[in-house]
């Protein structure tokens, strides 16, 4: 448990000394600098240079965690592309590749492009270190425990597939199985000031997710993994729209990206797809500005309802829309500020992502790097190392 605190702690950038260490860890003196010790010589952690120290005492040690520690294998998947990376245990990009894919096309196939480019990718950016985790999130309801989707309503095909085994057998390490959203609202947390949690991610796209991080800085996922499923409160005004999850009257159904795609046809203009939308939206069309628009108003009493509820000191935007224009943000914080009393929005920031559609790859990272340091798998480092 020492070791993994140490180590953790220096990958997060938290504390880059033995001085910091001993402040940030709360462990005497002795304690840190004969942990530091054992994990310079495994070759977990490593000196890159020094620090200077108040008064006149040498410069300290600055410490970082060894390249050759190995790397974590990313891939974030949303309904049409992936985001799929290799990252080192000090939090530093090695490689990063985006791609087209259609999660309807199933597991198998889509899974297949997604371990194809890992390969590659691997072979370019590990430098011959081994991956010590895979984490890889998909746009729906998951069983992290088991590592299977749990009837995902955009992945047909989907349902309790083996996805963490599978990705397991091919890469011979740890996987970890997420939601999309929760590991953006993860990623979003930890570029935040440590004041900005509990935060709330929401995300509009082809659907509408929510993330929740408590104020320590965790993922709540609740006793079945559902927390933060927000796609799915049935909201005012769509009592005969169908969802594709079968009920009637979801804010995905009547606000998302799709959504707007689907009522650009319903109003005479041509269908758009998802993309097409946000291509729209930055470009100003009228028509998809009032629909973006009327969304922000359902997907703003939801917030609103769910900022008395969890009280958060952030909401945080993010997707394909709120990433073309202001305006889906505009109506959220107008909608907020009007529904939700003073108590629960005088100290509440609501903005977009500041991480964009790199959030979900940065919340990958930190989850598969302090998988690697946990108090349980660090061992399997210090074993390698030796």
């Amino acid at each position: 448990m020492t070791l993994s605190t140490l180590a953790r702690l220096v990958a997060s950038g938290a504390a880059v000394s033995k001085a910091d260490l001993v402040q940030a860890a709360g462990l005497a003196r002795t304690t840190v600098s004969s942990g530091v010790d054992e994990l310079l010589d495994r070759g977990v952690l490593r000196v890159v240079g020094t620090r200077p120290t108040p008064g006149r005492g040498r410069p300290a040690d600055r410490l970082a965690l060894s390249p050759r520690g190995g790397h974590v294998l990313v891939a974030d998947l949303g309904a049409h592309g992936a985001h799929l990376a290799v990252v080192d245990l000090s939090q530093t990009l090695r490689a990063h590749v985006h791609i087209d894919i259609d999660v309807a096309e199933g597991p198998d196939a889509v899974l297949a492009a997604v371990e194809s480019q890992l390969r590659a990718l691997q072979a370019r950016a590990s430098g011959g270190a081994p991956a010590r985790a895979v984490v890889i999130g998909v746009p729906g309801p998951v069983d992290g425990q088991h590592g299977v989707p749990v009837r995902p309503p955009i992945m047909p095909g989907w349902h309790a597939y083996p996805v963490a085994a599978r990705l397991r057998r091919t890469f011979g390490c740890p996987v970890l199985l997420e939601n999309d959203v929760n590991l953006r609202a993860l990623g979003e947390a930890r570029a935040l000031p440590a004041d900005q949690v509990p935060l709330l991610f929401v995300k509009v796209g082809t659907g509408i997710g929510g993330g929740l991080i408590t104020s320590a800085g965790e993922l709540h996922h609740g006793v079945d993994g559902a927390a933060g499923d927000i796609g799915h409160i049935r909201v005012r005004g769509g009592s005969d729209v169908r969802c594709v999850c079968g009920n009637v009257g979801c804010i995905e159904a009547l606000a998302s990206a799709g959504a707007i795609a689907r009522r650009l046809g319903a109003e005479g203009a041509a269908e758009a797809s998802v993309a097409e939308v946000r291509a729209l939206v930055a470009r100003g069309d009228p028509t998809v500005l009032r629909l973006v628009r009327e969304a922000a108003e359902l997907i703003g009493e939801v917030v609103a309802t769910l900022v008395h509820f969890y009280n958060p000191a952030r909401v945080t935007i993010g997707g394909s829309v709120a990433a073309a224009s202001d305006d889906l943000l505009a109506g959220i914080r107008s909608v907020v500020y009007q529904r939700a009393l003073p108590l629960a929005t005088r100290n509440l920031v609501l903005a977009n992502s500041v991480l964009g559609e790199f959030a979900g790859v940065a919340g990958a990272a930190v989850l598969g790097i302090e998988r690697v340091l946990s108090a349980g798998g660090i061992g399997t480092l210090m074993e390698a190392g030796g």
